[in-house]
């Protein structure tokens, strides 16, 4: 029999304050978002998460769109030979990755690899599509799973197998591509704080933290509750790196055939795990407007023998939908505080509540799920309102995350107040750093923080660290 590793639910999830993973992973299975699978690692996705990452893809994808990108896909399975093509790249995921040795009862002759990340097949397919200057840009994107063979593992956060999007571009010239990341990295910044309500940081990765096979990588990085960092989304220059391992070349306009130069970027659902910490409260889910399944759920509150609550409440709901993605619970097995607890748990931004003395006096109770403030409004003003409403917990959630951000974020100068606090674990440290690849080595070994990202800003004077001439400001922070 398969093992199963799961945790029990508890009777009540615990708070926030006190133990951050028992309540992340409490609410993750409370919710309905995720189960535990029969493999090590592994979870089931449920149809309310399912709806979340939908709504997270449907805004990704609208602007990838716009931005001139297709989607495709491209197969699970690579082999051998091919991956071990790029070296660094190889190197980088070798102690990730899973390999298919037997099918269909015959040891294979050549191993194949589960996709860690598909540039190596990419690669190879960019090498067949592209002949010409006339073939580029190439710009494709896919949303598939992935599989990496991670030790320790958390529901979103770092699962075996896991579900993302990864974009893969060529271009004719290293300044194209250079703006293809900087592109997507602008469009990561966007969803993650105008759709999803987070408050990020954006810079360039270090080299001991960039992509395996990348000349540079950038990303955002979100700061959670505890004071760890999470990576969000990045954004790699390939350079010819890819290009030059997998013959990937064109004759430009010169007549002269070149390699092109490549992109690859991506975004996980790890963001759906920053979301659930940054938002959620100790009654569950608080879930940003634009990418809940649910932004209105209207609960009727009819007494014995009533008849007239649940066709207004019904005819409201009808009405909101026009405004909102609405649904009615009109279950009669369940009680109204049931359904107001259940829907709490499950983020819903907005409750509408109509009973007996709302239809008689014309008025409907609005319930916010994230400041809990309840308001009562003209039912003629209804749509008007929750559409207000729903506008005002976006903006509020994205005030909450960048004032918590920005309070959880200090700089310093020297090296005492840099290691204080990191010691501290309280947010970002933003100090000026030499840059150097060994000094960020034994910041770690101190602390256990690394840097993040650091900002493309030439700066005078000392790393904070060791002393040497300082290259720009990085921010540090452990993290997930």
């Amino acid at each position: 029999m398969a093992e199963r590793l799961e945790k029990k639910e508890v009777k009540e999830i615990p708070r926030k304050a006190d133990d951050l993973s028992e309540w992340y992973t409490q609410v993750c299975l409370r919710a309905e978002l995720v189960d535990y699978a029969p493999v090590r690692g592994c979870i089931v996705l449920r149809p309310y998460g399912f709806a979340i990452w939908s709504n997270i893809q449907r805004a990704f994808d609208a602007r990838f769109a716009a931005t001139g990108h297709s989607n495709a896909y491209f197969p699970l399975l690579i082999p051998e030979s091919l991956l071990a093509r790029e070296a660094e790249h190889v190197e980088g995921f070798a102690p990730e990755v899973a390999w298919v040795t037997e099918g269909g009862g015959e040891k294979l002759t050549e191993r194949l690899a589960i996709r860690p990340t598909s540039e190596v097949t990419v690669g190879t397919m960019y090498a067949r599509w592209i002949q010409s200057h006339r073939d580029l840009p190439v710009l494709i994107n896919q949303w598939v799973n992935v599989l990496r063979w991670e030790k320790a593992t958390r529901p979103f956060l770092r699962t075996l197998e896991f579900l993302w999007q990864e974009g893969h571009t060529a271009h004719a010239t290293r300044e194209e591509a250079a703006d293809e990341v900087q592109r997507i990295l602008e469009i990561y910044r966007e969803v993650a704080e105008d759709v999803l309500a987070l408050s990020v940081i954006k810079g360039r990765k270090s080299a001991n933290e960039k992509f395996a096979g990348a000349e540079s990588t950038f990303a955002i990085e979100a700061l959670m509750p505890d004071g760890k960092a999470l990576q969000a989304g990045t954004s790699h220059e390939l350079a010819q790196h890819f290009s030059k391992a997998y013959d990937i070349t064109f004759t430009d306009v010169d007549e002269k055939v070149k390699h092109v130069w490549t992109t690859s970027w991506g975004v996980s659902w790890r963001i759906l795990g920053g979301l659930i910490m940054t938002h959620g409260d100790d009654r569950g889910l608080v879930l940003p407007p634009e990418i809940a399944p649910h932004q209105v759920v209207v609960v009727p509150i009819p007494k014995k023998g009533d008849e007239a609550v649940l066709p207004a409440a019904r005819a409201l709901a009808l009405e909101l939908q026009t405004v909102a993605r609405t649904k009615l619970d009109d279950r009669p097995e369940q009680s109204a505080p049931w359904k107001f607890n259940e829907w709490e748990l499950r983020g819903v931004p907005l409750r509408v509540e109509i009973g007996p003395r709302d239809v008689a006096a014309g008025q409907v109770t609005l319930a916010r799920r994230d400041t809990l403030e309840k308001l009562t409004v003209p039912r003629a003003e209804a749509g008007a309102r929750v559409a207000e409403l729903l506008e005002e917990i976006q903006g509020n959630l994205r005030r909450r995350a960048r004032e918590f951000r920005e309070e959880r974020t200090v700089e310093v100068s020297d090296k005492d107040a840099l290691l204080a606090a990191l010691s501290k674990q309280q947010g970002f440290v933003l100090a000026p750093w030499c840059g150097r690849p060994e000094c960020e080595l034994d910041i770690k070994a101190a602390t256990a923080a690394v840097t993040r990202v650091f900002l493309d800003e030439p700066i005078s004077g000392a790393c904070a660290y060791c002393g040497q001439p300082a290259r720009s400001k990085a921010y540090f922070a452990r993290s997930y």
